[in-house]
């Protein structure tokens, strides 16, 4: 159990928590939502007791795995290693029993009482399963046994993420406390870490931006709203019913009371200085209160961005055809003899592991790499708009506002409907007028998508587009492609987005390419080979 009391946190102004009271139950898993700088990764750090509140307590078990995101602090070590140091005792056993067995013959009675102490920590802590537990988790997460031996610094920044995953998750935890697990994982790996998760037993906090994640592994969700937490039964989609339903009764509430208040005010300026003078005072009173009343609320922190995408003119029918397409490299085949075609109105998702290539086949279509067999032909009045992964390819991180770059694309909008269009977006009063060298990665994203807001393209290729968005950017992304008039190619891990959007799946792995129905990958039945996770007798 976690027991969080009287917890307020602000920085400087801004206030993120004002008296958070909640309890964190054993066997439940809790969703920590809200909207990017809500404060989510800032309440987990006040959780695992990284950071100090300015005010309250947080109680929680000694037992606690935490995801760590000091990606660069075990460069010298074993990758296996440093999953295992996710059990700190076991591991200090470990190590005290290893220095003391180098001894060898120099060996004394005290040293032999020691080893025999050791001997009972690591039984007590399962440490004679340690190394198949922390390969088994590994291996889950998508680091190959051969390479588990390695040091982390063979690894990059991603593969890392996984390991300090894999870290977080050893040795049983009582308490896992998991901030943005999926976000360095492929869709293979993110199906593995639901299965763990589901067979949990423990209390589990965590942040997400996967909405299927969520729904698959939440059992209730922890919402970060009016400067408090609230929780709500259920997974995320219960939960934004509910939200739905509580907020628009508030909307209600609060529409009658400023009724209210234009009513005392009418009766104020009207009477004011007729024969009901003691009438006048007990108005003016009640409408103090009501004006104070109405200040006191605490307004929600939800906004959601307008995203709709629309089309200067249509395509031909047949958007793309691909003939025998094949491109390898030294250690991996992207695509080899390729057939494909699409035509006009297909939203086609592309899934598949990190590394295998899903990046270079979209390059492919569009030219950016050079195939080295086969043909890439577009159709009549194909027009692409395309947003890559790397979003610096595109915006460069310099002191040209974010007005201006995007400024650079328009050829139709007035500066009055360029306005409009970031305040939809969600930037507010001079935030178009920031550098985009100091835009945070949400900013970013919803920069680019504006961009292409603005192009109007007839064929769109996305590569990883909710890459920094939070849930309900997300949600509006995912329902502007699918009533998007145009054909869309989309890489991505969010399963939600590929169920609401695509009519066409491609499946790209290390046996090639395969077609999916959407009904076999709702059903599961997508990247089967790859490892799915099966609860352990360690």
């Amino acid at each position: 159990m976690i027991t969080v009391s009287e917890v307020s946190m602000n920085f400087g102004p801004q206030v993120l928590f004002d008296n958070v009271n909640v309890v964190f139950n054993a066997g439940e898993r809790y969703g920590l939502t809200g909207p990017n700088g809500a404060g989510k990764s800032t309440f987990m750090k006040i959780v695992s007791g990284d950071i100090e509140p300015v005010t309250g307590t947080v109680r929680r078990p000694k037992k606690l795995g935490v995801l760590r995101q000091d990606h660069y602090a075990y460069e010298d070590k074993r990758i296996i290693d440093v999953v295992m140091m996710g059990n700190a005792p076991l591991w200090r056993a470990m190590v005290e029993k290893e220095a003391l067995l180098a001894k060898g013959d120099d060996l004394d009675d005290d040293d032999g009482m020691r080893l025999g102490e050791l001997e009972m920590v690591i039984a007590e802590e399962d440490g004679y399963m340690a190394e198949a537990e922390a390969t088994e988790l590994l291996e889950g997460l998508g680091i190959e046994e051969k390479d588990q031996t390695n040091t982390m610094s063979t690894l990059v920044g991603g593969d890392k993420v996984r390991v300090l995953l894999a870290q977080a998750l050893f040795g049983q935890p009582d308490g896992l406390l998991l901030d943005e697990p999926t976000n360095a994982l492929d869709i293979a790996s993110i199906r593995w870490l639901e299965g763990f998760l589901e067979e949990y037993t423990g209390v589990l906090v965590v942040i997400s931006h996967d909405r299927h994640f969520l729904n698959s592994v939440c059992t209730r969700i922890a919402d970060i709203d009016y400067e408090t937490i609230i929780v709500y039964p259920g997974n995320y989609d219960d939960m934004v019913e509910a939200k739905a339903q509580a907020r628009s009764s508030l909307e209600m509430a609060n529409s009658a009371k400023q009724k209210k208040i234009s009513q005392l005010q009418d009766f104020v300026q009207r009477f004011r200085a007729g024969s009901r003078a003691s009438q006048v005072k007990s108005r003016e009173k009640q409408l103090d209160r009501e004006r104070e009343a109405l200040a006191n609320l605490k307004r929600s922190n939800i906004a959601r961005p307008f995203i709709r995408f629309e089309i200067k003119r249509p395509s031909g029918k047949q958007v793309l055809a691909v003939d025998g397409l094949t491109k390898m490299f030294e250690h991996c085949t992207i695509v080899d003899d390729f057939h494909f075609n699409v035509f006009r109105g297909e939203k086609i998702a592309i899934v598949g592991r990190n590394g295998v290539g899903k990046t270079s086949l979209l390059r492919l279509l569009q030219g950016e790499l050079r195939a080295d067999d086969g043909e890439v032909n577009w159709g009549y009045e194909a027009q692409i708009g395309y947003m890559p992964q790397d979003h610096g390819e595109m915006i460069e991180k310099s002191d040209e506002t974010a007005h201006k770059w995007l400024w650079h694309w328009n050829d139709e909008a007035n500066e009055e409907e360029l306005r409009s269009l970031f305040g939809r977006m969600l930037f507010t009063k001079d935030e178009p007028f920031k550098p985009t060298k100091v835009l945070s990665g949400g900013e970013t994203v919803r920069l680019l998508l504006m961009r292409l807001m603005i192009l109007k393209p007839n064929v769109l290729i996305l590569d990883e587009p909710t890459n920094h968005l939070d849930l309900e950017a997300i949600r509006s992304l995912t329902e502007a492609l699918a009533q998007y008039e145009g054909t869309c190619l989309f890489v991505t891990h969010d399963r939600q987005m590929v169920t609401q959007v695509a009519d066409r799946i491609l499946e790209m792995s290390a046996d090639g390419i395969r077609e999916l129905s959407p009904q076999q990958f709702a059903d599961g039945e997508f990247l089967v080979t790859q490892r799915q996770y099966r609860k352990s007798s360690w």
